[in-house]
């Protein structure tokens, strides 16, 4: 048995091993007939008209750049028929080389899937996974072959738009769902049901000074390394084909002219074999950063720096071959480049069919498919936050007479996809499921449920107003549902004020005097600032945006048909003036305890709390913790201790509990952060029932980097806290690393 096993083995190595030679030698005889002119064409990435995401730049001789070999990809063209025709025009070329086609393809395809930030809620890997696969395989089926996407990007401050992209604020949460989504968007490169994923953006963007997009990064190496670039090294390991690098500037360099995080680190110390794409036009735009003089200095920093392909600012394709004839760069760094581009064509197998991806038939089928509706459903319901149930008004009895459903979000379709949704042309939104819809669709005929706008998402106007109180004197019950603009949130969408926008907390206050039982629904991209809702009403849901079944979800969660189970992946701050906020943070000599204020590092008008903590969330029913043990209080680093502890489900209902453990590294070289996520396991309880739960702490859990940037472990008292929040901490108990 054991020689057939080794042998399967040999044998699966050599066919794999047979595969990568010939895939690279057919990159090697390709590059030999390309003249330097078609090279920097495989470098060049130009954008279709109608769905832009960067600013606009006209160009009408595309078609026929692509047809003379002078374009290696396009993106924002999708749908067989549209893919097909710009295939069709590279097969014209002299060497037929197939284009690529990329898009924005973040949270779903046809079939919207919560925005990233609302998934990572759900602290479940393999919904996440999941979900990528189901947007990758109507992508691919689509004719697209590349998303640009997960984006991994770690981000403390609620003010950057862009949060509702990514994880949230934890590395450990962000770095499991940068793995997860990488595969799930990837698959097996080559299939069918697969697109290439891009992480970005490469590095640090969701250090934006002030939350403002496009804005500069400061912040030291030893921060860059253990808060931001983790989730990268992640999506490395994962596979992910292609790396995106980012606006900002890294100490000075913009990141699409910084050898440092692409050549050292991700092409040298990961020995990344993929590509790196440039942000949309940020090769050109290093003069206006002030850092390249013109369009020549510019591609010498970036194709130098480890830039491979240029998104729409075509200063490659102007100054690569003058730089090459002035000797300033070699053939070869282009060659490098562009063979880490035509192998991932190779690995689509374009070159075999470059048509593979638009079958007319596959594109139907893909888009109509019931499992994936389904799919969005369960997903959808996984990500949605109890923030607050003191009276236990949820879940809704389905034998309530009479529901009033009030706010600006109950009746559009459009709003609950979110930002970053794809817009199909020839797609219209019926089939996206609003609030009112999933409501209509969860209660049965003795439930009449009544509507009334109350007011806009903004403005000042109040005519709604009574309408509304109209409406919930005649309820039994009220679900109010707020929030912030689907696009509020998203790229180019920063917010200084990020409190709830208009009148809508006035309407809230309205609403209250009518003493009727009042459920806030709180629909955003991001942590809200909503501190008198927070403070007056009893029960608050936060659903984010949660994609095209969202209505059919927030009633499944409502009606108790799901028990929620989701917790925040980003810290709720009181006001803006705390921001950046993160639970993860250093101490200080001066820490502020159980908020005493004189001499302490704290605020003289609030506190230094959050509004609702990290990892938060609750449930219709309750976990007890109990009976911690380690298997032993004593490590080596070659060792490993077994932690292990009782949950109980004490309540009513069977529900599922996201189980934490943090650790603190008491004393070090350098100043260790208060506590710090090392660990998580989302588990199902019946009512009743008890499940002992078992995590291993080993060294690299235990290890940071150091002043040199090594990353290793030093000797030592650790704390260990296990809850069911990063403040709500039910067991501790202390163990020590030995030298």
């Amino acid at each position: 048995m054991k020689y057939i096993l080794k042998t399967i083995l040999l044998l699966t190595f050599s066919i794999s091993f047979s595969q990568s030679k010939s895939i690279d030698l057919r990159v090697e005889e390709l590059l030999k007939k390309m003249t330097l002119e078609e090279k920097i064409g495989q470098l060049n990435q130009y954008t279709d008209d109608w769905n832009i995401t960067g600013p606009l730049i006209v160009n009408p001789n595309k078609e026929t750049d692509v047809k003379a070999g002078m374009l290696g990809s396009m993106l924002n063209v999708n749908g067989v028929e549209r893919t097909r025709k710009y295939q069709e025009l590279a097969m014209q070329s002299r060497l037929k080389i197939p284009l690529l086609f990329g898009f924005d393809v973040i949270h779903g395809y046809k079939t919207t899937f919560p925005i990233p930030l609302a998934e990572a809620a759900s602290w479940d890997l393999s919904a996440m996974e999941l979900s990528a696969r189901i947007a990758a395989t109507e992508a691919a089926a689509s004719g697209i072959h590349w998303t640009f996407a997960p984006m991994v990007d770690i981000a403390r401050d609620p003010r950057w738009g862009r949060v509702m992209e990514g994880a949230g604020e934890d590395t450990y949460l962000g770095t499991k769902i940068a793995y997860a989504r990488v595969k799930g968007f990837q698959g097996k490169l080559g299939n069918l049901n697969s697109v290439m994923a891009c992480a970005k953006h490469f590095a640090a963007y969701g250090a934006a000074v002030g939350g403002r997009e496009y804005n500069s990064v400061d912040l030291s190496d030893r921060m860059l390394w253990e808060v931001y670039l983790p989730p990268f090294k992640a999506a490395v390991d994962a596979g992910a084909a292609t790396f995106m690098n980012a606006f900002n500037d890294i100490n000075g360099i913009p990141s699409t002219g910084n050898k440092y995080i692409q050549r050292d680190i991700l092409k040298g110390k990961w020995n990344y074999k993929g590509f790196v794409v440039s942000d949309w036009g940020s090769i050109g735009e290093m003069y206006t950063h002030g850092y390249s003089k013109d369009g020549i200095e510019a591609a010498f920093s970036a194709i130098t720096a480890g830039s491979d392909m240029d998104m729409e600012s075509n200063t490659y394709r102007n100054t690569l071959a003058q730089l090459v004839n002035k000797k300033r760069i070699s053939v070869a760094l282009i060659d490098d480049a562009v063979k880490r581009i035509l192998r991932k064509k190779f690995e689509l197998g374009l070159f075999e069919d470059p048509f593979r991806f638009c079958n007319s038939e596959r594109q139907k089928m893909a888009l109509n498919n019931s499992e994936h509706t389904k799919a969005a459903r369960e997903v959808a319901a996984k990500c949605v936050v109890l923030l607050k149930n003191e009276k236990n008004i949820l879940p809704l009895s389905k034998e309530t007479k009479t529901i009033a459903v009030i706010g600006p979000m109950v009746k559009p379709k459009r709003i609950n996809h979110g930002f970053w949704a794809v817009n199909l042309k020839d797609v219209d939104s019926t089939y996206i499921v609003s609030q009112w819809e999933g409501l209509e669709n969860k209660v049965g005929k003795n439930t009449k449920l009544l509507y009334a706008k109350g007011c806009d998402i903004e403005g000042d106007n109040k005519a709604g107003f009574q309408e509304a109180i109209d409406v919930a004197n005649q309820s039994d019950v009220v679900l109010l549902s707020i929030g912030e603009r689907y696009n509020m949130s998203g790229e180019a969408k920063s917010r200084s004020n990020i409190h709830l926008p208009g009148i809508q907390e006035e309407l809230i206050k309205e609403l209250q005097k009518t003493g009727k039982p009042i459920v806030v629904l709180i629909n955003a991209g991001r942590p809200l600032v909503f501190n008198w809702t927070a403070d007056n009403m009893p029960t608050i849901v936060y659903t984010w945006w949660l994609g095209s079944e969202a209505g059919n979800a927030i009633a499944d969660v409502l009606f108790g048909d799901y028990n929620p189970s989701a917790k925040l992946p980003m810290t709720f701050p009181r006001a803006e003036g705390q921001i950046p906020i993160y639970y993860n943070h250093f101490n200080t000599g001066r820490p502020s305890i159980n908020e005493e204020k004189l001499y302490k590092s704290s605020y003289i008008d609030l506190p230094n709390t959050p509004k609702f903590p990290f990892g938060f969330g609750l449930s219709y029913t309750t976990f007890n913790y109990s009976n911690l043990k380690l298997s032993k209080t004593k490590m080596k680093s070659n060792e490993k201790i077994e932690v292990s502890l009782d949950v109980t489900n004490t309540g009513k209902y069977e529900g599922e509990e996201i189980v934490q453990l943090y650790l603190q590294d008491k004393f070090a070289s350098l100043i260790r952060p208060i506590k710090e996520l090392k660990d998580f396991q989302k588990i199902k309880l019946a009512v009743g029932e008890t499940k002992t739960i078992t995590f291993v702490i080993d060294n690299e859990k235990l290890s940071f980097y150091n002043e040199k940037l090594e990353f290793k472990s030093e000797a030592g008292d650790f704390d260990l806290m296990i809850g069911a929040s990063s403040e709500d901490i039910r067991l501790k108990s202390s163990f020590e690393l030995l030298p």
